[in-house]
């Protein structure tokens, strides 16, 4: 199978797909094959072929490696609130074991990574009963978290890791996403993420994708063997 590493987010809207799309595209730069996945996305708009999710068409848009629609994101709710919520508002349920199956297949396509990124943070519910973090745990995928720079991201951050390490999931690095470079201390808030999370920066994104810090791909290439 292809290797893929799971982008999860310390909450909704940190930049997820933002950071997924410029991962993407810097691997393709140096030359890897990648595909980007959204097994499950709440927040479509219909068109003549279907709900569509924007941050699945961003990542199909950005990926090297072509894969039908449906095969990015199997599991596209219309309305943009929690995923359990939504499905049930849709009138559907939500399965861990589905998503798995449904991204195993998709991890067969042949390529150098393939990125699946979550949906929210780290304990989005698919039930009243399962996480989304089951996906992770039972394809064994290596995590990079996103952290938005704002007022709250150190707290947000360490709970965050701390859930993830709790689950028996590897934390590969983190990637700050600086929304607001008017942010007092945005620069001693990266500082402290950095002593803290313990794992590390891949890179520091800034606003209209700008690189305050370059991408450090080297604990992928490691990892990955690329």
């Amino acid at each position: 199978m292809t290797q893929g590493i799971f982008i999860a987010g310390t909450d909704t809207d940190v930049g997820k797909t933002f950071v997924s799309v410029a991962l993407l595209q810097a691997m393709s730069a140096r030359g890897a094959r990648v595909f980007g996945l959204k097994p499950l996305a709440a927040g479509a708009e219909k068109t003549p072929q279907g709900w569509r999710n924007a941050d699945a068409l961003r990542l199909m848009a950005a990926s090297s490696v072509a894969l039908p629609y449906e095969q990015v994101n199997p599991v596209c709710l219309p309305e943009a609130v929690a995923p359990h919520i939504a499905a049930r508002h849709a009138g559907r349920s939500l399965h861990g074991g589905q998503l798995v199956g449904w991204v195993r297949g998709a991890l067969a396509t042949p390529a150098d990574l393939a990125l699946v990124e979550g949906a929210g943070g780290w304990r989005t519910p698919l039930s009243e009963r399962e996480m989304l973090s089951r996906l992770v745990q039972e394809l064994d995928l290596p995590v990079i978290l996103v952290v938005a720079l704002r007022l709250g991201c150190i707290n947000h951050a360490l709970l965050t890791a701390e859930a993830i390490r709790r689950d028996g999931v590897r934390l590969l690095g983190w990637v700050g996403n600086v929304q607001d470079l008017e942010m007092p201390a945005w620069e001693e808030n990266r500082a402290t993420l950095q002593a803290l999370l313990a794992v590390p920066c891949l890179a520091l994104l800034g606003p209209q994708g700008s690189l305050l810090q370059p991408w450090d791909l080297t604990p992928l290439h490691d990892f990955l063997h690329f």
